[in-house]
């Protein structure tokens, strides 16, 4: 079995992705908080019958935190939607391009509305990300190499052996102090490419009181993964 799926039979039914992983040495099952999908990874060697075994005694772990995650969000005009951890007012904007404005977010009406937000949050995010590193580069006494954002699902940031920074976008809706921290922790790892005591030292002298932060994004990083932004139909 490469990859196929299984029905966790129930109200409502659940489907669940089924993989093997060639480096794993147990079971794990994910559910993902912001797309609400479950996923069971097992050994490459292990029966399917004791994979789904497996999956059905944890049938109302899997549920709860289905029920548990945030319902996917569209930003829409005459909502709020949050802008560096502020919630700002969303009006509808003249022409095509989104604005940010004394605090209000201007979109355009229409279907293709949402998609020109994330032109707007994009920017944003390259610019607060790129002067936080900078800053934090200097503090340092390194210099990182490009700065990448993507829409990833599995981490915030990242930091290439070359010194390459990538970021997720969707920062920019979080906290300044949250965005700052993982500036911070992508910029140490220039120095420690691990997660040893001393890369966390080395965290802590950029980014003190790190551990709030950090602490925010477990608990309510999700919500910020649960808002969609392609086009209406």
């Amino acid at each position: 079995m490469g990859r196929k799926t299984h029905i966790l039979d129930g109200d409502p039914p659940i489907e669940v992705a089924l993989k093997r992983n060639p480096r794993a040495r147990r079971f794990t099952l994910r559910v993902s908080r912001s797309g609400g999908t479950v996923s069971l990874s097992m050994p490459p060697f292990a029966r399917e019958a004791e994979a789904l075994s497996f999956l059905h005694d944890r049938a109302g772990w899997v549920r709860k935190h289905l029920s548990d995650a945030p319902g996917p969000r569209r930003p829409e005009i005459g909502g709020s939607f949050p802008v560096q951890g502020v919630e700002r007012l969303v009006q509808a904007a003249h022409g095509r391009a989104a604005r940010f404005r004394d605090g209000v977010l201007f979109m355009p009406e229409g279907p293709r509305g949402p998609v020109a937000l994330t032109s707007l949050l994009k920017r944003m995010a390259r610019e607060e990300l790129a002067a936080r590193c900078a800053v934090h580069a200097r503090a340092l006494g390194r210099s990182h190499g490009k700065i990448t954002l993507r829409d990833t699902r599995s981490r915030w940031g990242s930091c290439s052996s070359r010194g390459d920074l990538m970021f997720c976008w969707r920062l920019i809706m979080a906290p300044t102090e949250v965005l700052d921290y993982v500036a911070a922790h992508e910029v140490a790892h220039l120095a420690h490419m691990d997660h040893s005591p001393a890369f966390w030292a080395t965290c802590a002298r950029l980014c003190p009181g790190y551990a709030a932060p950090r602490g925010w994004l477990k608990a309510q990083g999700s919500e910020l993964l649960a808002w969609r932004f392609d086009s209406l139909p």
